[in-house]
Formats: structure tokens, sequence, C-alpha cells
């Protein structure tokens, strides 16, 4: 073969497939260990009546349906607004390790186990659910303020009179430049936070979450359907009713109409910050003490069984359920998307299918895993069925758009092989960026998933909090964290795309 031959062959394997290669050989090892098998015996009959259920919706059968769809809305409203309190301040000294290393633990932990560890502490009240958007979203805001300011021109800066003080010259020579793209942001993090406290209901929060889980478990399809009817249009109408000039006015009545929130107890907050956290050889001895030799094997032994036993086995299966939903996600989008742009399709037909990509990405994973589960067992499959369709709709939704804005010739036919040939070269790169940043948010929903059975990691942590063995899950969650971390480096690392360009939850 000669040197020509070799180097056009070299050519043609370029970067981007390299790294579609690597994904697929990762994936097809991952789905051999993965366990897919279907449990249920009659998955059919139960998926028709499923469907019954959707075709026929009982609006009627939910007591207090108003006041889940408010406190559905009210606890986002509220977790938003403390997360943007936070998360602005934090923006402007984002640059600092400290500050960057922090926000990036805190956004790796999800927000129901956020609210599983102020549970403990404000028991089952409003400002559980708040805090435990507000917290992981205060840090995600911060990271995504801070890039969207660095993106503003400085040439602004230098046309201000001299002696403008700081704050103004923040604010008319950088806020102002990315005030637009702050607000698209802010609005779209407000869909995410509806979709996150409506799985704040199964823990026991009263949203519609609540009513949801109860509704599908006891077999309730007309009830349930008709819940998720109503979310999928709670979410899909948020442009019309979700106006900046009426959250003056949703603010003060969603802090009104909250469940009254009981008496704060400040010995059992101490108590479980000084006492409840600490490993069980620990609690109840004095700080000095703690490094007696004796102790401190003890606790050696103790963090190598957690982490022999749990930490290991959770993180496998954390990462092959987290790649086999990745690598369904990327087929399901690239079979998807030609569907959803003018390229490819008439209006009609565009129209319909932003319709089903409205469903897919408005219901939370956590919620198509648990209907999943009862159709097919309790395996992995139905949790990397739930992911791969939720975000292939978010990913279909964003590279639609872009789609629709590709340059190609007068002669372009809206023909597979034109569109493979013209249009996906030119896509593929941010939508592979964008693929391996929902890698990064497929991990931490995976670790939720484990609640549901699949002995992720989340099931671990999940067993740890149900036992009262506060210490083990706080150390499980800082093991889940850092993986969400390490995952997000190696994936920057890897395709070496700014992320900042990337607006998803």
């Amino acid at each position: 073969m000669s040197d020509a031959m070799i180097s056009r062959g070299r050519a043609f394997v370029g970067h981007w497939q390299k790294i579609t290669l690597l994904l697929l050989v990762t994936v097809s090892v991952c789905w051999f260990f993965a366990d897919t098998e279907v449990i249920a015996l009659d998955p059919w009959s139960e998926l028709g009546r499923m469907w019954q259920g959707f075709v026929h919706p009982d609006f009627f059968a939910t007591e207090n349906l108003f006041d889940a769809l408010w406190q559905t809305i009210s606890f986002a409203l509220l977790g938003i607004t403390v997360g943007l309190l936070v998360g602005f301040p934090l923006a402007l000294w984002y640059q600092h390790p400290l500050i960057a290393a922090l926000c990036s633990f805190i956004r790796a932990i999800h927000e129901i186990f956020w609210a599983l560890i102020f549970l403990q502490i404000f028991g089952l009240s409003a400002i559980t659910g708040i805090l435990a958007i507000a917290v992981p979203y205060a840090a995600t805001f911060a990271r995504v303020f801070a890039d969207i300011l660095q993106q503003a021109p400085i040439h602004t800066l230098f046309s201000l009179p001299k002696g403008t003080d700081k704050l103004s010259a923040f604010i008319y020579g950088r806020w102002m430049h990315m005030y637009p793209q702050i607000i698209d942001y802010i609005r779209y993090r407000f869909e995410c936070a509806l979709r996150s406290s409506a799985v704040l209901g199964f823990i026991g929060m009263p949203t519609l979450g609540f009513y949801l889980e109860s509704a599908f478990r006891q077999g309730r399809y007309e009830q349930g359907g008709a819940l998720l009817i109503l979310f999928v249009l709670l979410i899909g109408s948020i442009r019309f009713w979700a106006k900046p000039i009426l959250l003056w006015l949703y603010l003060p009545l969603a802090v009104y109409f909250l469940p009254p929130i009981p008496v704060i107890d400040s010995q059992l907050i101490w108590r479980f910050i000084s006492v409840d956290i600490l490993p069980p050889m620990l609690q109840g001895q004095a700080f000095f003490t703690w490094f007696d030799a004796d102790n401190l094997s003890k606790l050696f032994d103790w963090v190598y069984e957690l982490i022999s036993q749990q930490v290991f086995p959770g993180m496998i299966a954390t990462l092959v359920l987290a790649f086999c939903a990745l690598g369904l996600t990327h087929l399901f989008t690239m079979i998807l998307l030609p569907l959803n742009t003018r390229l490819m399709m008439p209006n009609l037909i565009i129209l319909f299918m932003r319709a089903v990509n409205l469903i897919l990405r408005s219901l939370p994973e956590y919620l198509l895993a648990f209907v999943f589960m009862m159709l097919l067992g309790p395996s992995m499959l139905p949790a990397i069925i739930a992911l791969a369709l939720h975000n292939a709709g978010l990913m279909v939704f964003l590279m639609a758009r872009q789609a629709d804005n590709v340059s190609v010739p007068l002669t372009y036919l809206p023909r597979i092989d034109q569109y493979s040939y013209l249009v996906v070269p030119t896509l593929y790169p941010h939508f592979m960026g964008l693929l391996f940043y929902r890698f990064e948010v497929i991990i931490r929903e995976t670790a939720i998933l484990g609640m549901l059975g699949v002995m992720t990691l989340g099931f671990y942590v999940d067993s740890n909090f149900s036992e009262i063995r506060f210490s083990g899950a706080l150390l499980l969650l800082v093991f889940t964290a850092g993986l969400n971390v390490a995952v997000d480096y190696l994936a920057r690392r890897l395709l070496h795309y700014p992320r900042h360009r990337i607006q998803v939850c």
C-alpha cells in the first residue's frame, strides 16, 4: 500500500470518528455486562392498560389537584430565586479555584439527594423542597453566568466616562451585553426546576410527583395519565404564563401559599451536624480521642468496608448503566434529528415531532424509569431506556435549531444521503460536545435511579439514609460527586469543547 493511500486512510478516520468508535466499543462492552433482562410476566397487557389510561384520562380523580400544581410551581420558582440570589455573587468570584471546586462538588449531587439530607434537618417541609433545588442550582448558575460574562466584549468599558464606579462599569460594560443570554438560560433552568420539583414528590413533597407515583403504583392509569398530560402542558406553556412581569405576582403568592413551616429545632440541627453525620466509632466521643490508635483503626476498617462493599460495586453499576444510556441516546438522537429539521421534513411532520420531543424532555427520567420498571421489571433496562429517551428529546430539541440554520447548496434535496453528507458533518462536533455534556447529567440521574432498586451508587445512598446511617450516606455522596466531577473533566479534555456554549439541564 502506498504512502498516499495510507495518508488518505488516516485522514478519513479523523478526530470525531475515533471518538465515536471509542464510544461504540465502550458501550458494547458495558451492554454485555449490563442486566437487561425483562422480568415482567406480561408487559404488553400492562402497557395496554396504561394506553387506555392516557386515552381516557380522569382529570377529576386527584384531590387537591390545583394545590399540587401550584406547589410544583412554587418550589421551582422559590428554588430558582434563592439559587439566583446565591449563584450570581458566586459567579463574580468563580475564577477562584476554591469557589470553582466547591460549586463543582455541589452541583454534582442530585437535587433528590440534597432533599434527603435536608429532610433529616427540616423534615418534610417546604424548606426542604426549596433548598433541595436552590443549593445545586446556585452552583450551576455560578458556573454558567461566569462563562457567559467571560464572553462579554470589553470595548464598552473603555467608552465609559472617567471615574465610573465598579458596579456601574460592570452593569453597563458587561452585564447588559449578555443580558439576553442570561435571561434565556434562567427561563430554561426554570423548566428544569419544574421537573426537579415534580420528582421531589417521590420522597413525599406535596407536588405532582407524589400523586403520580401513587396513581401508577396503584394501577390507576386514568388518574396517572391525566397528571402526566397536565405536567407536559405545564412545561410546554411556560412561555405563555412565565412572563418576567408576572413573576412579581407569582413570588409573593408562592410564599403565601406554601405549606405550613414547622418550628425548626436548633438542637436537632446541631445533633445532625455534630453526631449523626460522624462515623459510628466517633459518635459520642470527645474530639481529642478521635485520633487514638484504636479509633483510627476502626475508622479505617469502616471506610474500607464501605468502599469495597458499596462504593466500588455502585460505581461499576453506575458507569455501566450510564454508558449504555449514552450509547442509546446517541442512536435515538441520530434517528430523531432528521425528523425534526426543515431540511428533511415538511412542516406538518415537524409539528408532530416537536410535540413528541416536548413529551420526552418534559417527563423526568426518574418518572419514566418508574413507569418502564412497572412494564419490564426491576433491571437496568428500564433505567437505560428512560435516560436515553429523555436525553434524546433534549438533544433533538437543541440540535434541531442548528440543523435548520445549516447553509446548504441550492441543489440540495431532502434525502438521507445528502443530509448525511452535507448536514451531519457540520452538526457533529457540537452534537458530540452536547452528548458528552449530557453524560455528566446521565451520571447524576443514574445515581438517583438506584432509589428504584437498580444497584447504582444511589441505591446504596438511599439504603444508608433509610437505615439512618447518615455518615455512610454522606461518604457515598462524596464519591458520587467525585465520579461526576471526574467524568465531566475527562469528557471536556477528550473533546476540547467549550462547555459554556451548551445550555442544557
